[in-house]
């Protein structure tokens, strides 16, 4: 067994990547989704990229999976019966909810409803204080009496989230063997195991999306579980999880909560792999889809992360953000903006004679109107389409053949017709509008969060991020865009190049001057005791661990915390000296001042247990007449605003690209899984690694 296999599931196509371990061969695939069931289009992804290899399912070692099953559970609402234990007096946690909301003057906005009805809310008689001591014992008859209810009500999964449990967990964990002592196989989620940090309504937000989706998503990997069994896979099986690292199916069965963000995370590990390859340390993230676009930033190679996440939050394609409209999570996550906008979002009419662009996609069922497969409603796609951006003979290398004519017929009826406009025009309009989108999720990344994007590199991918990748770094006066190999299945290639990883959190709320190191070490020891366990249960050595620390701190008073990271070694007091002018300096970055004479103070300690595994290393592909001229496969009219209209466009073939071949635009370089788009005043050239590099012509041409 030398292969390993990474398939990501997304909402119009799953993508496959397999390499050998030995020969760095890479075979790749890519088929429509199966959204009625993700599994049927997980397997023939997997059975079609093992024909190509000519080797069988039994020669996988290691097998990992990007899923949004979990999210789309909590997004279509078709989640596990589930019930809610808190403290007396907290009942309605989940209905009040907070004051955030995405639109500060919309009358008409309503809450998210919760996941967990109000009838099946139930308050426990006890009282911890916020130091953790028992000021109200725990009524263990009372929690009996509630499972009774629970069994009669037929609930599935319970959430439990107690007042004070992430200092003192003693309540919780007798509330949760109770209910295991009075039902048979309910699944209980205590707050105090899946997100033990201050903050009530997030915490208990987080555990009930935990227990909410856990039967769900226990349910689907069993499901793939065995049906690779029966196949003859017998390799490790893991998943993707949202803070950019894996999980054995085992831990994710647990703890499906850091699975919701699976497979935008198996993307910006991808760019960050490639940046690590190519010694680029600052790389903003570009992930367009069938369905939406993800952008991330990674700086000085790693992820950013955040704790600021929603899931179920409605898609909005006009500003990038969506916050107020979903479910909180406090667990890491790898810090995207995703939009409703990606090669299947729909152009539609407003109201009030606006055109718009998603968030409404077309899918992978239907489709745009130009796949022919029953779908009438005109997308980014068929936009593309009409301007000649995309050759209708070689879309999936020929396996799709498009239908130029039902793009033109889509757009003109529900589109340019109500307008009162030309197709083209109408189509270059949608085009524009969904990059005016994506160019506000480019800036919510980087000038928002206080860094310049002129500094960055643009990692484009993702079945369109090359159709669009140029514009958008064009408008943002990005210099440099990078279109990796098979751009279209780049996600699935994240997956192969992640190290296992779990992330853990404790309180210890203390003024930064008066931090006692002993305390703080031996909590750390303690969280790092906790991380080798579950990587020893995982297999892995303890040569192969690594344990990164951090602090999140803030100035007194405040109500969010920057997190900092720590030397890995003891801490002494010149260490928190310096780690108190780093807080400075960071807030003065992310927020545009610092407050020196104010004083700060650690609010969570946190440690990220990584276990490094063996990365899979990209062959160099053989190319002939290095430096040479590209060689033209065709030509055709392409249509550029910048350009005043259609113009005669040279297409190129990407696979017979020479080393540093240099291409001048406007072109178009045609892939099986993806198409790059270069526009006029831009030059592109290979690599050796066989990446394409986009700059502006008057920049000095140097890889």
């Amino acid at each position: 067994m030398s292969y390993r296999l990474g398939i990501d599931i997304g909402g119009t196509f799953t993508d496959a990547t397999l390499i050998d371990e030995h020969s760095g061969n890479m075979w790749i695939d890519k088929v429509l989704s199966t959204p009625e069931d993700p599994s049927v289009g997980f397997l023939q992804a997997m059975e079609r990229i093992l024909g190509k290899a000519a080797i069988q399912p039994a020669d996988i070692a290691y097998l990992v999976h990007a899923t949004t099953v979990a999210t789309n559970a909590v997004i279509e609402g078709k989640v596990s019966r589930t019930a809610f234990l808190t403290t007396v007096g907290f009942r309605d946690m989940l209905e009040i909810a907070r004051q955030t909301r995405p639109s500060l003057y919309d009358l008409r906005f309503e809450k998210v409803r919760p996941l967990v009805p109000r009838h099946l809310c139930f308050e426990i008689p006890e009282r911890l204080d916020a130091w953790g001591k028992v000021l109200r014992p725990l009524d263990e008859k009372q929690v009996r009496r509630i499972a009774a209810t629970l069994r009669q009500e037929k609930v599935q999964s319970v959430a439990v989230c107690l007042l004070h449990s992430y200092v003192n967990s003693v309540h919780e964990e007798r509330v949760e063997k109770i209910l295991r002592e009075e039902t048979d196989g309910m699944v209980v989620s205590i707050s105090s195991r899946v997100a033990p940090e201050i903050r009530e309504y997030f915490r208990a937000s987080t555990t009930v999306i935990n227990a909410a989706v856990r039967p769900v998503v226990e349910r689907y990997l069993e499901q793939i579980e065995a049906k690779l069994h029966s196949r003859g896979v017998r390799g490790e099986l893991l998943v993707m999880q949202s803070s950019g690292g894996v999980l054995t199916f085992e831990t994710a069965r647990q703890k499906p909560v850091y699975m919701v963000e699976s497979g935008p995370a198996a993307g910006v590990m991808a760019a960050a792999y490639l940046g690590e390859v190519l010694c680029e340390g600052n790389i903003i993230s570009f992930d367009m889809g069938g369905t939406t676009a993800k952008v991330g930033l990674i700086l000085d190679g790693k992820p950013a992360l955040t704790k600021e996440y929603e899931v179920g939050a409605a898609a909005r394609a006009g500003t990038g953000s969506s916050r107020g409209t979903g479910y909180p999570l406090r667990t890491p996550v790898i810090d995207l903006v995703e939009i409703g906008a990606g090669g299947g979002s729909l152009a539609w009419v407003d109201a009030g004679g606006i055109l718009r662009v998603g968030p409404q996609s077309a899918g992978a069922d239907p489709g745009p109107a130009c796949y022919r497969r029953g779908g009438n409603k005109p997308t980014v796609t068929d936009a593309n389409l009409v301007l000649g951006r995309l050759n209708p003979d070689y879309f999936l290398g020929g396996e799709i053949r498009l239908d130029p004519e039902a793009s033109y017929r889509a757009i003109e009826r529900f589109c340019a017709g109500p307008l009162g406009m030309e197709v083209v025009e109408t189509a270059n309009g949608i085009v524009a509008i969904a990059n005016a989108a994506m160019v506000n999720a480019l800036r919510l990344v980087s000038l928002q969060k206080g860094y310049d994007p002129r500094e960055f590199l643009l990692v484009a991918f993702g079945g369109a991020g090359p159709v669009h990748g140029n514009r958008l770094a064009d408008q943002m006066e990005i210099p440099r865009i990078l279109i990796p190999q098979s751009p279209g299945v780049a996600s699935s290639l994240g997956l192969l190049v992640t190290d296992l990883k779990h992330d853990y959190a404790v309180t210890m709320i203390r003024p930064a001057d008066r931090i006692d190191l002993d305390e703080v070490e031996a909590l750390f020891q303690r969280l790092t005791d906790e991380g080798s366990q579950a990587l020893q249960r995982e297999g892995i050595g303890e040569a192969e661990m690594v344990f990164q620390k951090q602090f999140e701190m803030r100035y007194v008073g405040q109500s969010f915390e920057l997190v900092l990271p720590l030397p890995s070694t003891r801490l002494k007091p010149a260490d928190m000296q310096n780690v108190s002018q780093k807080f400075h300096r960071e807030h003065d970055r992310a927020f545009g001042y610092s407050a020196p004479e104010e004083p700060v103070e650690l609010v969570n300690l946190r440690l990220t247990a990584i276990g490094r595994i063996a990365k899979p290393q990209l062959r160099q592909p053989r190319r002939d007449g290095a430096g040479g001229e590209a060689t033209q496969k065709g030509a055709r009219r392409v249509y550029f605003a910048e350009a005043g209209g259609f113009v005669q466009c040279s297409i190129y073939d990407r696979l017979n690209l020479p080393d540093k071949a240099g291409i001048d635009g406007p072109a178009i370089i045609e892939d099986s899984n993806a198409t790059t788009v270069l526009h006029p005043g831009y030059t592109a050239t290979t690599d050796r690694w066989g990446n394409i590099i986009i700059r502006k012509k008057c920049q000095e041409e140097v890889l």
